[in-house]
């Protein structure tokens, strides 16, 4: 057992409320230099929808993630044979079109026009090219649109749906659609480290997350293709990849990251995960339908003396594991086993979860009372907007037993405490629904405190850094401190 620590994410997509207030804050602290002007680390996708980069989940185009071949894990995009020909090309990269071309305004002409008989506007220039150009997309084009044939009905979610799902889901009366956002899942199979010939992606040994060494990179930009979350990207201007480093100097300091300080929803949840690190092949190799499980029996019990033994003899520190304790993604993702994680079929094991969204129900009035289609206790679950299929090829591999184990578990405390609290709900049918989604009342509590009443402190257990234990802890500070940033202390540039 190879017990090492990890910081995991635990997204509540029931209370997003599609702000971009978290892309907003990202963007201004990290991304607001030249070449980075079309990268958003955090963004927020309308589902069904096609999202950032357009298509990004079908990897049929993109053949990101890994795959398995006789026995054998591999990258989809690349191998040391491919690499050499993918140099100067790569098949599976995204474009400019993919993403957007940024843009923004000529401001000075709503000033300095000369006077005419209509109002003057400012015209959108390439931030690229510094030419005027015509808008036709962006980050977030497809904002609220569910039900739109040109995004909507083109996500790759849909796959598998029958005829008659794809007409309900579009009809005007069941119309829905609910927001996904997106950061580096930070991943335990990383994918883009992999495909790295320079060696510059690096998992940081001490907390998991993925960093880029802009020194080492060479714009290879084998990692932009074999991320199937597309969450690596190009600088044109300096020629090194980018990606989100999820707010590590914050982190450090015992600040939760920009895009969770400033969640409006207080969807995001941040904790430390203890995983057992040689089972990660294992794991990845397992088929579709078992890696959620799979997945789950990788993460260790920090409670185990056992798991805090191997933590300890692989120099976890005492901290951690008392944070790995107190961790509320440990709950949400092995515990009450309702975060999921998004497209566990790529193989690269995020340590990004999700809670599933409640969709709205289907039902009618009758004689001024609300009535359900059915009497059964989950039939709304099975009965929602959002098809049970559409939300297993998000979060399940296409397999719905996982979730629909967290929508009933969901669905059950949601009754048990409205039956506490309103009372228009009767106290025993509240429990036995509680029983039949493998729920008790202790747990019940714990969740809805965790999801409604819960603090800054409750969200984000962050373990103390231990920078002290560093590496770059033994050069002279003196020296170095004109270093700023990632480390380096100069302004990367282009080429070798």
């Amino acid at each position: 057992m190879d017990v090492r620590s990890q910081i995991a994410m635990v997204f509540h997509l029931d209370k997003c409320i599609g702000c971009h207030t978290c892309s907003i804050a990202c963007k201004n602290i990290w991304t607001d230099r030249r070449g980075t002007e079309y990268m958003w680390w955090n963004n927020v996708e309308t589902k069904p929808g096609t999202g950032y980069p357009t298509r990004w989940e079908d990897q049929n185009k993109y053949a990101g993630g890994w795959e398995t071949s006789n026995g054998d894990l591999q990258l989809k995009s690349t191998s040391k044979r491919k690499v050499v020909f993918n140099i100067f090309h790569n098949p599976h990269m995204p474009t400019m079109d993919d993403y957007y071309e940024p843009w923004t305004y000529d401001y000075q002409h709503l000033f300095n026009a000369p006077e005419g008989s209509d109002q003057p506007t400012a015209r959108p220039i390439s931030m690229v090219t510094g030419e005027f150009i015509n808008i036709e997309s962006g980050p977030n084009w497809d904002d609220d649109l569910g039900g739109s044939p040109v995004y909507a009905e083109n996500d790759p979610n849909l796959a598998g749906l029958t005829p008659e799902q794809r007409q309900q889901l579009f009809a005007v009366e069941r119309l829905v659609f609910f927001y996904f956002p997106r950061i580096c899942n930070h991943c335990s199979n990383p994918a883009c480290v992999a495909s790295c010939p320079s060696g510059a992606l690096y998992k940081r040994g001490e907390d998991g997350i993925v960093l880029l060494d802009q020194k080492r990179c060479r714009g290879w930009r084998s990692c932009i293709a074999a991320c199937p979350y597309k969450k690596v990207f190009f600088n044109w201007s300096t020629g090194k990849s980018e990606k989100c480093i999820l707010c590590f100097p914050r982190v450090e300091t015992g600040q939760a990251p920009a895009c969770f300080h400033s969640c409006v929803g207080r969807i995001r949840y941040l904790g430390v995960l203890l995983y057992d690190a040689s089972r990660i092949e294992e794991v990845a190799k397992l088929p579709d339908d078992q890696l959620v499980e799979g997945q789950r029996s990788m993460l260790l019990d920090p409670f185990d003396p056992a798991v805090i033994a191997g933590a300890r003899a692989n120099g976890v520190t005492e901290s951690t594991i008392e944070s790995a304790q107190k961790s509320p993604v440990y709950q949400f993702v092995k515990v009450w086993k309702i975060a999921l994680p998004p497209h566990i079929e790529f193989r690269t094991l995020p340590m990004l979860f999700y809670v599933p969204p409640m969709s709205p129900v289907m039902s009618h009035m009758e004689e001024k009372t609300k009535e359900h289609n059915s009497e059964e206790l989950f039939h709304d679950i099975e009965e929602a907007r959002v098809p049970m299929k559409f939300l297993a090829n998000l979060f399940g591999a296409g397999h719905e037993g996982k979730v629909r184990y967290a929508l009933k578990k969901q669905k059950a405390v949601r009754w048990y405490r409205r039956a506490l609290t309103v009372g228009d709900v009767d106290l025993a049918v509240a429990l036995r629904m509680l029983t039949e989604a493998d729920c008790t009342p202790e747990e019940a509590d714990a969740i809805y405190k965790l999801t409604s009443l819960c603090s800054f402190d409750d969200r984000f257990v962050i373990p103390p850094a231990h920078r002290e234990e560093a590496i770059q802890m033994f050069e002279d500070p003196l020296e170095h401190k004109q270093g700023a940033g990632f480390g380096f202390l100069s302004v990367p540039h282009r080429g070798m």
